[in-house]
């Protein structure tokens, strides 16, 4: 769960150190010189996955084209961006505005997987597939607890990672 290439992991945990002060991402950058987009990216994390905002995710991770539909069509009803990636199990709220964002400018098939081998498309952009957001039904039930036994098991490893590295940094102190 990289918070972004310009924060080094010194300054991400101090950050997240004063969030749990109480402060926000405007003071908390001021207060170590960092950019406030950045802490403002680490903060809406940490919000989402309290200390384990510090570890960083082996794999970026790729999600189907039914969850992506989902997960906008939801947002695009109501939903908060932040309530869908809890639920969703997704490193930022700002993975749902990237897709309702490609979603609104391309239609379905912005939310489609992508391969390397295929060209970039220069057709002119698609009509959206349905003008109104509806609630997915067309998921079977057995792909949409997968996916949730898919979350469970990305969060439990990223909860056994933050703990081995805090074990890591215990060890540290007393060698």
């Amino acid at each position: 769960m990289d918070s972004g290439g310009s924060l080094s992991e010194e300054q991400r945990e101090q950050l997240v150190d004063l969030f749990e002060q109480g402060l926000g991402y405007f003071a908390a950058a001021n207060r170590i010189g960092v950019s406030p987009p950045a802490a403002r990216t680490l903060y809406q994390r940490y919000k989402l996955h309290g200390r384990l905002c510090l570890v960083k995710k082996p794999t970026r991770q790729e999600y189907s084209f039914e969850i992506k539909k989902e997960i906008v069509q939801r947002n695009l009803a109501g939903e908060s961006r932040m309530d869908l990636a809890r639920e969703f199990g997704l490193s930022s709220p700002q993975l749902v505005w990237r897709w309702v964002s490609k979603w609104n400018r391309d239609g379905d098939d912005a939310l489609k997987p992508k391969h390397n081998s295929e060209p970039e498309r220069s057709t002119p952009k698609p009509e959206r597939s349905s003008p109104k957001p509806e609630r997915s039904t067309s998921m079977p039930a057995g792909s949409a607890e997968e996916a949730k036994l898919r979350r469970e098991i990305e969060r439990l490893q990223a909860e056994n990672a933050y703990l081995k590295k805090l074990r890591d940094l215990r060890n540290q102190g007393r060698a």
